[in-house]
């Protein structure tokens, strides 16, 4: 389980990038090594792109296109300004091999893909005491662009 989100420091990380409008504090994965190595990622500008179930999101919004977000570590602390530049919602089966290789995640193909992302799911999904429906399910196919700090902008 990973720690609570720092949302204070968040806040201070977001008045220091210098940037306005809505934002929202996240991080990768469903633990705090997930996060970690996703975010790593993120910070070795291999990763470009992620994706939900629509269903994660609850009652909370969906992402909109120019909305940024704050991605905290395993520990809760913000470590990158991200700006959401595309969505789509597909099934899961319609991933493409370019947006496998944008998630930047295992071997960066479609296969590796479906195969990571249908144990995260599952997981996801079993916490919710639900089972994951690969047929049925939304999912939310998002790309990013890093936009602080400064010296990891895209």
């Amino acid at each position: 389980m990973s720690a609570p989100l720092d949302v204070e420091a968040a806040a201070k990380f977001w008045v220091a990038s210098s940037l306005t409008g809505e934002y929202t504090v996240e991080r990768f994965g469903d633990s705090a090594e997930m996060a970690d190595a996703l975010l790593a990622l993120v910070i070795d500008g291999r990763k470009r792109a992620t994706a939900s179930l629509a269903r994660q999101f609850g009652d909370e919004p969906l992402p909109r296109i120019g909305v940024h977000w704050i991605v905290c570590d395993g520990v809760g602390r913000p470590r990158v300004v991200l700006r959401t530049v595309e969505l789509r919602m597909g099934s899961f089966a319609s991933v493409t091999d370019e947006f496998a290789y944008a998630e930047g995640e295992n071997d960066r193909t479609r296969d590796g893909w479906m195969a990571a992302h249908r144990d995260y799911f599952t997981r996801v999904c079993a916490a919710e005491g639900t089972p994951f429906d690969e047929e049925r399910e939304e999912t939310l196919f998002e790309r990013f662009q890093v936009v602080y700090p400064p010296d990891l902008a895209d």
